[in-house]
């Protein structure tokens, strides 16, 4: 699965069709995603001894993968992504994400 926690993603269809929002949880084995302030429903909660209001809650649910594509902020559009391996000078192979339309590599550098 190309996309990953803290992508910033736009939804390609369903009702939220056109709305950004960040990944919050990937559920890799069901191929789905929760992105925030996407796909809100509301839940209704019996009271428990750890919620002894309960009520009406709204949260989101998970979407499927093949509904959202990763969005590119510069070109301020949802583009397709793709891998790239490259080659250190000691020989160490290192797999990061592009943008297949630029060419560009959207995975952030980790600091350690």
């Amino acid at each position: 699965m190309k996309i990953r926690v803290g992508d910033t993603v736009q939804v390609i269809a369903g009702k939220d069709k056109g709305k950004t929002g960040e990944v919050l949880q990937v559920l890799a084995k069901q191929d789905k995603v929760i992105v925030e302030g996407i796909n809100v429903v509301t839940k209704h909660v019996k009271p428990s001894q750890a919620d002894p209001e309960g009520g009406i809650v709204t949260r989101e649910a998970p979407i499927h993968v093949s509904n959202v594509a990763y969005y590119d902020s510069k070109a301020k559009a949802a583009v397709k992504l793709g891998y790239k391996v490259t080659v250190d000078a000691d020989g160490k192979k290192t797999k990061v994400r592009i943008n297949k339309k630029t060419g560009a590599e959207v995975d952030k550098k980790k600091k350690k």
